[in-house]
């Protein structure tokens, strides 16, 4: 890497210094990136409660399943120096003494979860459930991932960190996860006071394998072992662009679990049979969606070998434009992806997409990160990290995006950051880096009962079982 304008982001950024020295700019690099999304987590939260925004800088209501990152976030800021040991302990105790008070019962209005589940969103003061959203499994199941982090890392005999332990297990084994439970063993995706469970469910690979993983690992309302069987009968294992996997579109199906749970290695029977575990998976789905960026089918501006992922993520305005010399559909938030269940695909790149797979495929992920950086610069990169996503085929005359900024030759950029896409980033940074949040999980009893109970084995699963 040359001295460009990735260091001038630095020095921008962070008042760092510009860099000479080849070697080292990979570390100065993923350093910046780091630092600056982990501070979107401290800066962003309400202090005196622990709830993290869904999104900035509207900062409109939390995410409970952002909170679950932003507990993962503040164990690794306290690795990396950016915050002392004291202040983090003291972070978490907010957060959890917070969750563990919320009214849960079935009042619409007042109440913030049920049955140990928690609301999709929440008032960012009150805490209580926002506007009419949903009871969330999933939401609330990555909540429960950075609950049960924090329990296997905060191991210290100071009275802190010992109620920080008792906390996240009464805020675990108080989720009812047999209760959700509404066809076949499968898990639904969630429930409204106002009509019941919704006519949907988790099933077939998605992200939502760390949902099963913790309700089959739940010492007091596990589901059925069946859960996880009926959960991957619809199972796809296809080819998309030269790789056979278990095909999932957006990319953030395959690093949700992954930022917390270390596949490598260990298997469920499914994987066994077809010779692979579920990190090798991933790693394919990371090859053919760059592979697809590399042919372009669309011909959007700027797709390549350096520029690609596609995830769920904001998009610039939901409207038709005439690209190429066709009406092409424009999308805000959307669940886009390219792979042999479907395509969705209107020119918008999410950062994390490529970024949070760089544990899987770092030679493809490294060259990207770096080049959207230099090419994009501070339009794509600010002092909380990378924007949500960008689409530089969004270049029309009168065309008024619903937010960011559209930059004449270079195309249309956010002006948000979302909680649940700067989690896998900072997350997967680390574990590229260090392997720091996948050896702390490992240590956890309740994830390691769920993987077993999955019918999981091998590599440092069965040398936690001897230890």
């Amino acid at each position: 890497m040359k001295k460009n304008l990735f260091h001038v982001v630095l020095l921008l950024v962070l008042g760092m210094p510009l860099l000479a020295e080849p070697a080292k700019d990979e570390k100065a690099m993923l350093d910046t990136i780091e630092k600056c999304t982990f501070n979107w987590f401290w800066d962003s939260t309400n202090p005196d409660n622990g709830l993290v925004p869904d999104r900035t800088p509207e900062r409109p209501f939390s995410s409970v399943a952002a909170v679950g990152f932003g507990l993962t976030a503040v164990p690794i800021g306290i690795e990396r120096g950016y915050v002392s040991r004291k202040e983090g302990v003291e972070r978490v105790l907010t957060t959890l003494r917070f969750l563990k008070n919320l009214p849960q019962g079935v009042d619409p209005v007042e109440d913030a979860g049920y049955k140990g589940f928690y609301y999709h969103f929440l008032h960012m003061d009150s805490g209580k459930r926002y506007q009419q959203v949903e009871l969330s499994t999933i939401d609330t199941a990555l909540c429960m991932m950075g609950v049960l982090f924090c329990q296997s890392y905060f191991e210290g005999t100071s009275a802190g960190e010992r109620e920080i332990r008792s906390l996240a297990e009464e805020l675990y084994t108080r989720v009812q996860w047999s209760w959700a439970v509404q066809r076949d063993a499968l898990i639904s995706m969630g429930w409204k006071p106002e009509q019941g469970f919704l006519d949907a469910d988790y099933k077939g690979y998605d992200e939502a394998m760390f949902l099963y993983i913790l309700a089959l690992g739940s010492p007091t309302y596990p589901v059925a072992e069946a859960a996880w069987s009926d959960f991957l009968k619809t199972n796809r294992w296809e080819r998309f662009y030269g790789q056979d996997h278990i095909v999932f579109a957006p990319l953030f199906g395959h690093q949700y679990a992954q930022s917390w749970i270390d596949f490598r290695g260990i298997q469920d029977a499914y994987v066994k049979e077809l010779g692979i575990d579920y990190f090798e998976n991933s790693r394919r789905a990371a090859y053919a969606q760059q592979a697809y960026a590399i042919d372009n089918p669309m011909q959007w501006k700027e797709y390549g070998p350096t520029v690609w992922g596609l995830t769920a993520c904001d998009g610039p305005e939901d409207d038709s434009h005439e690209f190429n010399g066709e009406l092409r559909r424009f999308y805000t938030y959307r669940a886009r992806g390219a792979d042999a269940d479907y395509i969705c695909d209107d020119g918008t790149i999410a950062p994390t997409a490529a970024v949070a797979c760089l544990p899987f495929a770092p030679e493809i992920v490294l060259p990207a990160i770096e080049y959207m950086l230099n090419r994009f610069g501070r339009y794509a990169f600010n002092q909380y990290g990378f924007v949500d996503a960008f689409n530089p085929s969004y270049q029309f005359a009168g065309a008024t995006p619903q937010k960011g900024e559209v930059i004449p030759g270079l195309g249309w950029f956010d002006s948000d950051q979302l909680g649940i896409d700067q989690g896998p980033i900072l997350l997967m940074l680390e574990n590229y880096r260090s392997g720091f949040v996948w050896d702390v999980f490992k240590r956890n009893p309740h994830i390691q009962r769920g993987l077993r109970r999955a019918g999981f084995t091998g590599g440092w699963l069965d040398a936690e079982l001897k230890q």
